[in-house]
């Protein structure tokens, strides 16, 4: 079984840092793509940031210059260092694991999401 663990959220002030991590587990053949998502309220979930199995980003554009997506040398933890935050950026971030198993099957999977809030 394949999971994913979420952690680093909470409340912080504007213009102040965050950093989320999220670590899969299990066993995988290959991981295609890890990436944060967000949903704020009324809001469709939307892309923030991915790394692909070969290190390739890719961030929206609201977050371009304020957030970065990394691995671990593993290459199985994501992190998302957030920096300046905005209201804005208020939302539930997820993370999100792409695989391919040993068949060439793929998969994905979410994290159970976790909570940022940027306010004064």
């Amino acid at each position: 079984q394949v999971q994913l663990v979420e952690s680093g959220g909470g409340l912080v002030q504007p213009g102040g840092s965050l950093r989320l991590s999220c670590a899969a587990s299990g066993t995988f053949f290959r991981i295609n793509a890890m990436a944060w998502y967000r949903q704020a309220p009324g809001k469709e979930r939307e892309l923030v940031a991915l790394i692909t199995g070969g290190g390739s980003t890719n961030y929206a554009d609201s977050v371009k210059g304020r957030f970065t997506i990394s691995r671990d040398n593993a290459k199985t933890t994501a992190n998302l260092q957030m920096n300046s935050l905005k209201p804005e950026d208020t939302a539930v971030y997820y993370c999100y694991l792409g695989i391919r198993d040993m068949w060439s099957n793929e998969h994905e999977y979410w994290g159970q999401g976790t909570q940022v809030t940027v306010s004064s």
